[in-house]
């Protein structure tokens, strides 16, 4: 505990130094701290106030860093000037030297020896968070050694620490910040950082993967060595591969780059719209190509997840947005969006709309996806939709993919490639078991709020019933209001139990059992007559007064 508290005063003031460097001193006083003036007047006039932004968050290191790249699509947060300067965002990485084979001793009790004929000691790449090594396995597999590496988690919870306390500073001083939710929105960057620095998480996304495209002819993915992997180390297979971006060396092995950038792409969409489980850095050095042809992603540390619920809203979102709908586009965001505070509703629709057309008015071709999100992303702002994580994840992911693709094919068509999805999307949704189901759920859930009428409504009916309901105000004609409301709970009824029948008598009727008569279901008859009965009862009752 005394160690936490030692490690978060140095890195305290080692915040205080780079925000007294760049001229950040209200910030700093408002901190309760004062400013170090020695390196003040140096730096403030070099750059607007955005640049200097950036410039302290890259002096701070890799977590301020992410923190600043996860930001960059957050134009409905920040101002367009601070986006421009977050995207200029570079890790510094230095390499720090490791002992491999100590390493894996320590960490799974082995001799290597036993078990790698080799150990590449150079890293092959290095990050923020861990530095990958080739090696061979004795077996003669080649694989590679994902190693984390010392202190860095460490580190990201200290830095987590003071990026916590700065948005409280910042909500508590600044009534736009305060506006923003910047609370939620640091929350989830914990979440995904952390799960980035666990490599146990990692693997598991790798598996998940396999799991989703173990029946996929059109990609590989890496196969993970569990007796060689921990929350520290990750061991998989080498991929001997092709970066997906050198056409040069695809067409030398005689792969056709058109291909590989539909193939891509639609194992991206795949990823999204099949299983909401999907690469969250889908850049050109994250896509090799085998020489059988075959796509395959790296580097799963970050992925994006979406949940059944959502999916549904999603996928709805896209029908609606093909068939040139800004109503439903507009009820799907709201429903999608984790909070909304639109001032002014009809101006809403009025941007969908705007967006729509632009869109239909194109030629599919010509579509820039990048311009399409950026308006959309402008949608959302301008109407203060916060959406969740995964949305933005998906709006990055999009950008990359197309940019990737492009590179390798410029007249690559993103819409075409969704139209095959957009097609499933419908005939599932259109299907008898969509249908049947979705009526199902509806009666349940209707049945389900009835039997949920709160106590004391059921004591005001029950009140109503024995006439001893009472109010202070004068009410006229209580025996008619009475009456009325008893009439309208009977008809609830009597519609509950018509939908109801509908239902069964659907069920039925698809079934092959049961009593016939001709090639018809007699009980599913006797249901249908039951139901034109119950609806002539209902008409009567309801048009009687």
């Amino acid at each position: 505990m005394f160690d936490k508290q030692q490690r978060k005063l140095k890195r305290s003031a080692k915040l205080i130094s780079v925000l007294s460097k760049y001229g950040f001193k209200d910030l700093i006083a408002r901190m309760g701290k004062k400013p170090e003036e020695s390196s003040l007047n140096e730096v403030v006039s070099k750059g607007t106030v955005y640049e200097r932004i950036r410039l302290v968050l890259e002096e701070l290191g890799p977590t301020f860093v992410k923190l600043g790249q996860t930001f960059s699509n957050r134009e409905d947060m920040l101002p367009p000037e601070l986006i421009q300067e977050l995207q200029k965002l570079q890790d510094k990485v230095e390499v720090v030297e490791m002992n491999v084979e100590e390493i894996l001793e320590n960490e799974f009790n082995i001799s290597v020896k036993e078990h790698f004929s080799e150990i590449i000691s150079k890293p092959l790449a290095t990050a923020s968070i861990a530095q990958v090594y080739k090696a061979t396995l004795i077996s003669g597999e080649e694989v590679i050694l994902k190693i984390k590496k010392p202190d860095v988690l460490s580190v990201i919870e200290d830095d987590l620490l003071l990026i916590k306390d700065l948005v409280k500073l910042i909500s508590t001083y600044s009534e736009i910040a305060s506006k923003l939710n910047l609370k939620q929105a640091i929350a989830t960057f914990e979440k995904s950082l952390l799960e980035e620095v666990s490599l146990v998480n990692e693997g598991n996304n790798i598996k998940q993967f396999s799991l989703n495209f173990k029946n996929n002819k059109e990609t590989y993915v890496p196969i993970v060595y569990d007796e060689f992997s921990n929350n520290n180390v990750l061991c998989m297979e080498f991929i001997d591969g092709i970066k997906v971006t050198d056409k040069a060396e695809l067409l030398q092995h005689h792969i056709d780059p058109v291909k590989i950038s539909e193939v891509g792409l639609r194992l991206f969409v795949s990823q999204i719209l099949d299983y909401g489980f999907f690469h969250a850095d889908p850049h050109a050095g994250n896509i090799l190509v085998k020489k059988d042809g075959r796509v395959v992603f790296i580097d799963f540390g970050a992925v994006g997840k979406i949940q059944p619920n959502d999916k549904e809203i999603l996928e709805s979102l896209i029908v609606s947005f093909v068939a040139k709908n800004s109503n439903k586009i507009v009820r799907s965001l709201k429903k999608m969006a984790i909070s909304y505070d639109i001032p002014d509703e009809r101006k809403f629709e009025n941007d969908v709309e705007e967006v729509l057309n632009f869109v239909h008015s194109s030629s599919l071709k010509d579509i820039d996806p990048h311009i399409i999100i950026n308006k959309m992303k402008d949608v959302l702002k301008d109407n203060r939709l916060y959406m969740p994580d995964y949305f933005y994840l998906l709006f990055k992911g999009i950008g990359l993919i197309e940019g990737v693709g492009r590179t390798i094919n410029p007249d690559l068509d993103i819409v075409k490639s969704l139209s095959p999805y957009t097609k499933k999307i419908l005939s599932r949704k259109i299907s008898p078991k969509k249908l049947l189901k979705n009526g199902m759920d509806k009666v349940i859930n209707f049945t389900d709020n009835v039997d949920e009428i709160p106590k004391e409504l059921r004591s005001v009916l029950q009140k109503l019933d024995d006439n001893k309901f009472t109010i202070s105000s004068e009410i006229k004609n209580i025996e008619k209001t009475n009456q009325l409301i008893k009439t309208s709970i009977v008809n609830l009824i009597l519609a509950m139990l018509l939908g109801a029948n509908i239902i069964a008598t659907a069920i039925v009727f698809v079934s092959e059992s049961g009593p016939r008569i001709g090639e018809m279901s007699l009980v599913a008859v006797l249901g249908f007559v039951f139901s034109i009965f119950l609806v002539i009862v209902l008409l009567l009752r309801i048009t009687r007064k």
